[in-house]
This record gives C-alpha cells, structure tokens and sequence, in this order.
C-alpha cells in the first residue's frame, strides 16, 4: 500500500503532533497569498503564544487580510460589500497581532513580498522583511533550515493524490530538495474543497505529505478579493500596451485593474477590431501591432491572473506550447475565478500548467525549449514611479519602507534582454493623488529604484509609449518627458535642463504638451458611453447600484478641500437612481448633521460623476 498521511481532525491536535516532531524551535515556510493552511497556521501561532519556549519563525509572502474601511464613508459602502465576499473566513492569528502589536517576540514573520502598503508604518516587519527576488525565496528558505512546510491543497476523490493547485511556485521545488536530500523537512497540508484541482507539476502523492489537516467541519471559504474598478487612464495604458503585443508572442501581465485593461483591449484588438482601431486612433496610440490574433498568444506568467481565463475564452490567448495555453507559478483572485477554473472542462483545465515559479521566472533549466517556447516576448509589469532616466521605482520608498516587493519584475526585465526578440514594458500611471492634489509619477529621481536605469527597456503611461532601450540619456529624457503629465512638465525639463541631460533649447513638442486627464477621458468618452470599455471589463462582485456609486465615491476620496465645498454647493437634485445609492449607503434618512454633511458631499459628487 502506497504511503499516506496522518491524518487529523483537529488543528490544535495536529499543531502538537508536529512540536512532538520537531521540538520546539519551528522554521515553517508557507506559500505566498492563497495557500496558507489557515486553522493549521492559527493553531502552531497559539501554541507559540501560550508557550515562550517555543520558537516559531514563519517564512512567507503576501499575508493576505480582509480589507478594513479607513472612514466612515469608505465603511459605509465597503462593509456589506465585505461581509458577502469573506463572511466566514478567519483571517491569520499572526497578521491581526501584529497590528495590535501583540504578536510575542517568540514569533517571528519574515515576508519577501508585502500586501501593498500594509506594512509601511510597521517597524518590526519593516526591520523582518527579506528583499528577495521571487527565484531567491527557495533558497533562503533551504538556508534558514526550514523544518515544517505547510499548505493548502486540493483532494483528489480518493485522497491518493493532493493538488498544490495555486501555489506549486516553490512548494515544488521544496520537495524536490528533500526527495534529494538537500532538506529535510515536515510536510502538512490542510485541504480545502473549493480549491481547483490542478493536474501536471502541481499534483503530488499522498506520500509526499508527512500530515494532514482534513474535515468538512474545517472547510472555510477562499480568500477572493474583488476584482478592481477599470479607470479611463488605465484603460488608455492598455489600449497603448495591447498595441505592442504581436500575434504568435508570449504574454506575461500582472493582477490589478491595468491587467484588466490590457485583457480588455486585447479581447477588443481580436474580437471588435474595428472599434480597437477607432478608439486607438482617437488616444493616438503609435504602436503598430493592431490586428487579429490569427496564431494567437501564450502565457508564461508568474500569476495566472484572472484575465488570461477571459483571454482563452476570447480566442486570445491560444498559441499551445507543450500542449499547454500558459504556463503559471501561482494564482490568487475572485469568487468567479476560482469557479471558472472549477467548472473548466478537465481537457482544458490541463492546457493551464501550475508550475514551479522558477519555470516560468528564469530561463536557465531546459533552456533550449523555453527560448523556442518564448517568442516575441512581451513581459508587462507595474509600477509606483519611474524616473526621467528610465530607472524604476516598484517596491519601496527612498526612506527605506519597503511597499510590497521586487517579486518577479527583475526577472522578466532580465528575460527579456535575454532573448532576442522580447522586451519589458513597465506601466506607469503618469499621476497619483496624494493629500487631494495631483503629483507626478514621472520624477526627475529618487532615492529608491527596483530596476536601474541600464535595464531601461519600454514604459507606458496613459499618455503613450517611451521606448528607451538603447537609446542616449537625452532622447531617453525626452522619451519619458513625452509621456508626463503636462502639469509637471516645465519643472521635470528644467530639471534636466540643470543637471544638463538634454539640450538647453529643447521644447516639449507640442503633439505631447496637452497630456492632462481631460484628454484622456475625451478620447475615450465614445467607447465608454457605447458599453466598450465598462468600469469592470469582465466579472465583478459589486451590484448595479455599488457600480454606480465607485466613481462619485473615488471623486470623494481624491478631493481637494474645495473640491469638497463645490459637492456640497453643487448636490442638486434627487431622482430615483440617486435615492437607491443613497439608500445603499444608509443616507436614505439621514440623522444628524454629519450624516447630512455625507449625503450632500456624495449626491453632489454623483452629480458631478454623471456629467
């Protein structure tokens, strides 16, 4: 007979059993985002808790938590929208002692890559965090001497077989290190029902796992976040990103709204061409790769974010490499997601191969096939910030707070000057809202950069392309000037003007000194109004009515204070759709002045949005 696992019942049960194994100093490496086995990982923290002797060191990344409103109004629209997506799921024991500052210093979490911006003003996982590329983590994991690893996984019907199903990134290779016995270590998992069960790489048998957490009574529901809200200038980053991406190429793109975007645009490039040429035409894109995916594409991406589903079912995303449509080291996204990836038909759900993050991160390891595999390469990432010289700015500030993480951007900046016809294109939105002004993205430095300046590759803004590769410092600088927001343009040119890095008599030519938010939304004001480009491109877990509400709500919370003024002068009148938001946002009856304050402040914002 076949090994199997011990198997329990009782988180709190299998927490003791493996401090029996172990003893009392625990190096427990868990799966980035979805993965984490949540009553298991609870119950080795209360353990810890409750006992000073014992020595927890958890290595992780992307501790995901259920948001929490900062205001009143943010509460008011958010909290039924909570309660509904994550109803029911406990939340890490670790994270919300952290916050409180409670967590023992017994306990230790150590993150490689942050929930953005959830642990800026934390001082003790600012000094715990490990900068690491994605490729690194295994490694360091080895080095710490990692004795427990645990994870979420899929049951297959007999239990003979468990799906690392959305995080083999390193799981895989973990393993490996053992079964070679370069690590030796104790496997638990904890099984969830509603966790797709994926084939390939990602399935191991039961005598891979030492332990297991396995009962109906322990089923909790998937942590989903909802996806984002499209916002005209990221569309208008996708319309110019889907012009770069050529037929037969490789694909790579992150989770968030401008990943949507660029689903979205690329769904519209193939499927309505005719209105992708109209639209990038009006938001004078340049790129040239506007036709229909007759070969289609392939994605090899780190995240198998929700859009490479929609770009299947489009007829995109359909070039088959190895038999597969996309190679993925990790997934993490919404309720209709995970169902998508459920109710797939097994002869499709098998085109989408979980991997090992290394597989699609690196090229090194069969590398012969993976150049075949990759051409025409086209590597999207985000970005915060980058500057007038091309470097970019992803992960932290110049202080030294770390945001979130490099991840695997440095890697597919590398790929892509390793082969020969792939590029980087970094997304950029040109303007942030910081205190209820406006502040440029574009910046002449700073004190930070996840990717140098000689990585330089292709940036894109709403307001266009900059391709930098290769190019002088001056014609880089005027690249990236093009794609500013004209607002910051005199002060950013003046400032490469002093330092001398471009010509004393240089102008902004006068095709890129109109690069304000207006234009962007009057070249796209057609296609919006004719349904093309909907705030949400594809599911969504908001109501009707919620929908309607986002952007009166988003003017709100980027107001300037006389901005405020002018909604609460300007709320006019009511009609039936405004009373449903109203109602929605309990302000149907307001009591009190502050509730009158809200419900003026949002019916004129709602005004405003209309118009």
């Amino acid at each position: 007979m076949a090994p199997q696992p011990k198997t329990f019942d009782d988180a709190a049960a299998l927490a003791d059993a493996i401090i029996a194994r172990t003893g009392k100093k625990i190096v427990l490496a868990l799966p980035l985002g979805l993965g984490k086995p949540v009553h298991l990982v609870n119950a080795l923290v209360e353990r810890a808790t409750a006992d000073p002797g014992i020595s927890l060191r958890i290595f992780t990344a992307l501790t995901l938590e259920v948001p929490k409103p900062s205001s009143d109004i943010e509460r008011r629209f958010m909290g039924p929208v909570i309660e509904r997506l994550f109803a029911g799921y406990p939340g890490l024991t670790y994270a919300a002692a952290l916050h409180k500052g409670t967590l023992p210093p017994n306990i230790q979490v150590n993150e490689f890559f942050m929930l953005a911006g959830r642990w800026l003003n934390s001082p003790r996982q600012q000094q715990n965090y490990i900068s690491a590329n994605y490729t690194h983590a295994l490694r360091y994991i080895l080095e710490a001497g990692v004795n427990v690893v645990a994870q979420l996984v899929a049951p297959s019907r007999t239990r003979s077989h468990f799906s690392l199903s959305c995080n083999p990134d390193i799981s895989v290779d973990l393993f490996e290190a053992r079964r070679q016995g370069r690590a030796d270590f104790i496997v638990a998992g904890e099984t969830n029902f509603d966790l797709p069960y994926m084939g390939g790489d990602a399935e191991v048998d039961a005598g891979e796992l030492d332990f297991l957490l396995d009962s109906p009574k322990l089923q909790i529901p998937l942590f989903a976040p909802p996806r984002e809200a499209v916002s005209p200038a990221d569309y208008a980053i996708g319309l110019h990103t889907a012009a770069l991406i050529p037929d037969g190429g490789t694909l790579q793109i992150g989770i968030g709204s401008i990943g949507d975007a660029i689903g979205k645009a690329l769904v519209l490039r193939h499927g309505n061409n005719k209105a992708f040429a109209a639209i990038a035409d009006h938001l004078r894109v340049s790129g040239t790769e506007r036709g229909i995916f007759e070969a289609g594409l392939y994605g090899a991406s780190e995240m198998l974010v929700e859009s490479f589903v929609d770009l299947i079912e489009a007829g995109v995303l359909k070039r088959e490499v190895d038999g597969k449509l996309i190679h993925a080291g990790f997934f993490l996204g919404s309720r209709a997601f995970y169902e998508k990836l459920r109710g797939m038909p097994e002869e499709l759900r098998a085109k989408i191969a979980m991997v090992p993050v290394a597989y699609v991160n690196e090229l090194h390891g069969d590398e012969e096939r993976k150049r075949a595999a990759r051409q025409k390469a086209r590597f999207i990432n985000t970005a915060m910030m980058a500057t007038l010289t091309g470097a970019v700015v992803s992960d932290g500030l110049e202080d030294g707070r770390v945001v979130s993480g490099v991840g695997g951007q440095y890697n597919f900046v590398a790929q892509a000057f390793a082969l020969e016809d792939a590029r980087s294109i970094i997304a950029v939105r040109a303007t942030r809202n910081k205190d209820g002004k406006a502040a440029s993205n574009i910046v002449w430095s700073y004190g930070h950069t996840t990717i140098p300046r000689h990585l330089r590759d292709i940036v894109v803004t709403e307001y266009g392309v900059a391709d930098l590769r290769g190019k002088t410092d001056g014609d880089v600088v005027a690249e990236m000037l093009s794609v500013a927001d004209s607002r910051f343009q005199p002060a950013l040119l003046a400032e490469a003007k002093k330092a001398g890095k471009i010509a004393k008599d240089y102008e902004i030519p006068a095709a890129h000194s109109n690069n304000v938010p207006a234009r962007i939304e009057a070249a796209l004001a057609e296609a919006r109004t004719q349904g093309l480009l909907p705030l949400f491109p594809f599911d969504s877990d908001f109501t009707e009515t919620e929908q309607k509400l986002m952007p009166a709500l988003g003017r709100l919370r980027n107001a300037s204070r006389g901005e405020l003024l002018g909604f609460i002068l300007g709320s006019g009148p009511e009609d039936d759709e405004a009373r449903l938001s109203l109602a929605r946002m309990g302000l149907g009856n307001p009591s009190g002045i502050r509730e009158r304050i809200y419900r003026r402040l949002l019916l004129g914002a709602m005004r405003r949005s209309a118009s």
